[in-house]
């Protein structure tokens, strides 16, 4: 059995991390890290996992880690990272990041968007984007795994059949994403007020307009697949659910298409893929139909008075936007079937 450990558990992306892991019959979790809970029973912070397992929370501490695991994923707050990862490398242990740290290849995009240098540029060289659609064979054989956010998991997935296939222009695309409330974290006593429910119940609001830091993580995903640099219009807004994330996107294309020709194309490029379901012409993905899972429900259609393609996905963004998407990652790393601890079907309703 692979031993794995959870730093950074308090948060809503390390609950469901933990839910997921421990049901996984590879692996036996070990260890669990919140510097704010350090000693209380994991049953305890989340009475959902009462009497599976009886763990308690530790001081985040690379070397307990590394001593109690084989593999640490860190579900720790962006910047964070970073500064742990040369740490549990040194010692040998392999590392899934949730956080932003080491999802972008060009440590200038860091100082652009962060406001920081990055500080392991020797790791940041090393990582390897954990989108398994587009990068299973390097995953496969990686030491550090950048999981994607959770709007780039959303977006890239629904754009990138027509971008590989060399049906979009490169300039002109247009990206909406609406998350449920998790995408901002647990977030403790720092709460910002949109996420309050007396704010957030019942409303619809855009946020990080022209700014959103997911915004180069899209570009450089979509511009590798292209053979040529991208920009893309993303604006992302905060919509009235727990969880769940949805995507639109308007693409330009190249030349005049069918819906029944694009979906052609889309069911090529996912085939085989476990987790990624092309649907049907007249089909629409729902946040709801995915929820719970690590599934990502895509469809295209074609607008021939625009010239546009017309993208659509659906994902949780806890599930395929990060931990359940970390999970399968996992399951790259050692070989063992995608499957291993996501079989579940989605939550209905």
């Amino acid at each position: 059995m692979v031993r794995v450990a959870v730093a950074g558990a308090s948060g809503y992306m390390g609950a469901e991390l933990l839910r997921l892991l421990s049901v996984h019959p590879k692996i036996t979790l070990t260890g669990v890290t919140s510097d704010r809970l350090a000693g209380e029973p994991l049953g305890k912070a989340y009475p959902h996992l009462r009497g599976i397992s009886e763990l308690r929370f530790h001081d985040l501490d690379a070397a307990w880690l590394t001593d109690v695991a084989d593999v640490v994923f860190l579900a720790l707050p962006h910047m964070e990272s970073q500064k742990l990862v040369p740490l549990l490398r040194q010692r040998g242990g392999k590392v899934i990041d949730l956080s932003a740290d080491y999802r972008l290849r060009d440590p200038n995009d860091y100082v652009t968007w962060y406001k920081v240098p990055h500080i392991d540029l020797p790791g940041l060289g090393e990582a390897v984007y954990g989108l398994p659609e587009l990068h299973r064979k390097a995953i496969a054989t990686a030491s550090l795994v950048a999981s994607p956010g959770c709007y780039p998991a959303g977006a890239v997935l629904a754009m990138a059949p027509l971008f590989r296939a060399g049906l979009a222009r490169l300039e002109g695309i247009v990206i909406d994403g609406k998350s449920g409330v998790t995408g901002a974290g647990a977030q403790g006593r720092k709460i910002d007020p949109m996420y309050l429910y007396t704010e957030a119940n019942e409303n619809v609001q855009a946020y990080g307009l022209a700014s959103h830091r997911h915004t180069p993580e899209i570009e450089q995903e979509l511009s590798a697949l292209a053979g040529a640099p991208l920009r893309v219009a993303f604006t992302p807004h905060l919509v009235p659910l727990n969880r769940g994330l949805f995507t639109t996107a308007s693409v330009p294309l190249s030349s005049a298409m069918t819906t029944a020709r694009l979906l052609d194309v889309y069911r090529e490029f996912y085939a085989g893929e476990p987790f990624v379901r092309v649907l049907d012409e007249g089909e629409r993905p729902t946040t709801r139909g995915v929820v719970g899972s690590n599934y990502c429900d895509v469809t295209v259609v074609a607008d021939p008075r625009t010239s546009r393609a017309v993208c659509v996905s659906a994902i949780d963004n806890l599930g395929k936007g990060g931990s359940a998407n970390g999970v399968q990652s996992l399951n790259v790393m050692f070989g063992w079937s995608e499957r291993t601890g996501l079989e579940a079907p989605p939550v209905y309703p």
